[in-house]
């Protein structure tokens, strides 16, 4: 897919409902098979312990599995909550999957947002600030385990004392990191000081997109960092619903319409068009210098549009 990377987001949830006796990694597997049959650059779980009650799987667990079923795919975390694993222990995990996979993992993390699920599992859930505090400890300590012989760490929340972690990641000197969020007091400090690669989710116009970039350069410039070391990543659009054609997507709209939803706030939320269209919403943020893309198809677990997008937009692209 050229110099452009175009990533497949599968959270768990896309699947509830589905195929009900399918299981749920059935359904999972055949989607990250069939991604990077196509050549997608990578395949991304979310990191949920619960969500109302839909079926979920654990994150990375699935990813150790699904990392012996695939070659050449990358398989990130989208993002890995911070909150539900020591990161000690999460530095470990991730060394594991990166050695399982061969040098496939992104790992993608976040401060954690869902308080419902903290709070029903245990977990406790202080203010923003805090939050992206531990995320950055956290962060510094795996970058240590991941590079040294031993770590120490004496931080506000979080220590070490003689931690020995190996082996080391098969990608040095560690697999790519991606910090989500976009808070632009906290987050976005920790963006510019360990991030590879960073993840807003869905803005609405790349005008709020470039707008965001000038305040990560702020960031970068404060803590001594060159901005141009951090790729660019963006969603380009929300969930994605393709067709063919206008008369294809005049058919099938009609069937993604969810209960209750007019067609007219369908389109307004979602990208509904066709191919060409398409071409021409992605290449905007082409144009500012993106080149990582997180796309997530509407129609899961159907593979309709991750076939039309591979075949019909990244080559116009």
């Amino acid at each position: 897919m050229a110099n452009n990377k175009f990533g497949v987001f599968l959270p768990f949830y896309a699947f509830r409902n589905k195929q009900k006796n399918t299981p749920l990694f059935n359904l999972l597997k055949e989607a990250v098979k069939q991604s990077e049959q196509l050549n997608y650059h990578s395949a991304w779980l979310d990191d949920h312990l619960m969500i109302n009650q839909m079926p979920l799987l654990e994150t990375w667990t699935s990813l150790a599995a699904l990392s012996t079923v695939t070659k050449k795919i990358r398989l990130g975390t989208m993002v890995t909550c911070n909150s539900f694993r020591h990161p000690s222990l999460l530095a470990k995990m991730a060394v594991t999957v990166d050695q399982i996979s061969g040098g496939r993992l992104e790992l993608g993390i976040g401060a954690g947002v869902q308080q419902s699920e903290h709070t029903a599992y245990g977990f406790d859930f202080p203010s923003p600030k805090k939050r992206v505090e531990r995320l950055n400890e956290a962060i510094e300590i795996m970058k240590l385990l991941w590079t040294q012989k031993t770590a120490d760490y004496n931080g506000e929340y979080y220590t070490l004392k003689d931690a020995f972690c190996e082996p080391k990641p098969t990608q040095k000197p560690y697999p790519p990191i991606i910090v989500g969020g976009g808070g632009e007091k906290y987050t976005l400090k920790v963006t510019a000081k360990h991030a590879d690669r960073f993840d807003w989710g869905y803005l609405s116009s790349v005008d709020e997109y470039q707008r965001k970039l000038k305040v990560l350069e702020t960031h970068c410039d404060a803590v001594g960092r060159s901005f141009e070391e951090i790729e660019k990543s963006c969603w380009p659009m929300g969930q994605i619903f393709l067709a063919e054609n206008k008369k294809e997507l005049d058919k099938l709209v009609p069937k993604w319409l969810p209960e209750g939803v007019s067609r007219k706030d369908f389109v307004k939320s979602n990208f509904v068009g066709t191919p060409e269209e398409c071409v021409k919403h992605v290449q905007k943020y082409v144009d500012v210098g993106v080149n990582h893309f997180m796309l997530f198809f509407g129609d899961l677990p159907s593979l309709r549009g991750l076939k039309i997008f591979a075949e019909s937009v990244v080559p116009a692209i």
